[in-house]
């Protein structure tokens, strides 16, 4: 029987409100945030999203019903990617709508980083790197700076900066970035790098959004200072 196209229509946005429906919880976009920055496990992404290890494996089972995340056995763990750079693009996309057409996240948003010093963004950085006049700091932790980070920067994670702040150079200005513009970590380091005397600055964006733009960035890691 030949299809109607009021039924082909039906077909194809249903399939369409299956990954909508997928994208409903705040906990799987947040998981969805994590894994942009590198494959994790069960565990890791438990922890790194509040949950337990049951709740996250059922919406992880649930993101990977509609093609967002694959999973592969290692050993006695099981690791999580996303199924391909289109889907952190797309949660780029998604975040930066979001905050352009929901005045509550905006002002979310406005509120907590308040106090966080000057940001920049992902264009005006690019620019400054251009005239070597800035030094960049990723936070975030090491396995996720190995698994792709901007080109040029430095891997110093927030629970290291306190005891390495000695490293970093103090005749220029410090651009500190993490994983995306709801990651808490470049606020932090903002804030203590501020506080030991260093003229630092919040890079808006984090990585994904960095790479979804096509800006440089090397996506296998290189060696830490």
């Amino acid at each position: 029987m030949p299809t109607t196209a009021r039924n082909f229509k039906n077909t194809v946005y249903g399939h369409l409100a299956r990954v909508g429906k997928a994208l409903s919880t705040g906990s799987r976009l947040e998981l969805l945030d994590l894994l942009a920055q590198a494959p994790k496990t069960v565990a890791e992404l438990a922890e790194g999203a509040s949950l337990s290890v049951p709740n996250t494996s059922q919406h992880l089972r649930t993101l990977r019903e509609v093609g967002l995340v694959t999973s592969e056995r290692d050993g006695n763990h099981v690791i999580y990617r996303l199924a391909g750079p289109d889907v952190a693009d797309f949660v780029s996309s998604m975040q930066q709508l979001a905050t352009r057409r929901l005045a509550d996240l905006e002002a979310a948003e406005r509120s907590f980083f308040a106090d966080s010093g000057e940001e920049v963004s992902a264009d005006k950085l690019r620019e400054w790197m251009r005239g070597g006049a800035v030094e960049l700091v990723d936070v975030r932790p090491r396995e996720e700076f190995d698994a792709g980070h901007i080109d040029g920067a430095v891997s110093v994670p927030i629970d290291e900066l306190e005891g390495r702040v000695e490293e970093l150079p103090r005749d220029r200005n410090i651009v500190v970035y993490c994983r995306g513009p709801y990651c808490t970590y470049a606020a932090r380091g903002v804030e203590l790098l501020q506080q030991k005397g260093f003229e630092a600055l919040r890079l808006r964006e984090g990585y994904p959004d960095w790479r979804a733009r096509g800006y440089a960035n090397e996506d296998q890691g290189k060696e830490h200072r």
